[in-house]
């Protein structure tokens, strides 16, 4: 039988690449010791549709690439997402990270149901394209910081209404 859920021990600190890609698990629920989830983890993952990584630091290219049904993402130690991480994870509706940095380019294009992004003052740099297509998208909170936003990071958000800026550090 397919496995559905999936819990990752504190023995294990990286994701490698490709581990699950095109399995049909729902569920993933790392332990705080994961800090890595290398290319392609869970690429094409169709029904995964919760994800808890409560220590990952990075989440590198393509990692939840095509994940479908992906609609809740809790990630409260997350510094950097590589570009096309999450890319046409169509469900996706909201993003609360409160620790990132980096948010690379197409990082988060076409997820068509983002409606919120929620970024920490430590935010530094959203690249190019980062949320491309997502066109649901009506609130982002980030800090206010010179430089911070590369042109055309929210190209195709056509209902971005509001723009909440906190104070950066």
């Amino acid at each position: 039988p397919d496995v559905t859920r999936v819990r990752i021990d504190k023995s294990i600190s990286v994701i490698p690449a490709l581990a699950f890609r095109g399995r049909p698990i729902t569920e993933l629920d790392c332990h705080i010791g994961v800090k890595k989830v290398e290319e392609f983890a869970f690429d094409g993952c169709p029904s995964l549709r919760l994800l808890v990584m409560p220590g990952v630091k990075e989440i590198k290219r393509r990692a939840f690439w095509k994940c479908g049904a992906l609609t809740d993402v809790e990630c409260g130690k997350l510094e950097i997402i590589e570009g096309f991480a999450f890319h046409s994870c169509f469900s996706l509706r909201s993003i609360d990270m409160p620790s990132i940095k980096t948010v690379e380019e197409l990082a988060f294009d076409f997820c068509r149901e983002l409606t919120s992004v929620k970024f920490g003052r430590e935010l530094e740099s959203i690249r190019d394209r980062a949320f491309l297509g997502c066109r649901s998208l009506e609130r982002i909170i980030l800090p206010l910081k010179d430089g911070m936003i590369s042109d055309n990071a929210f190209q195709g958000c056509g209902n971005l209404k509001h723009v909440d800026l906190v104070q950066g550090e």
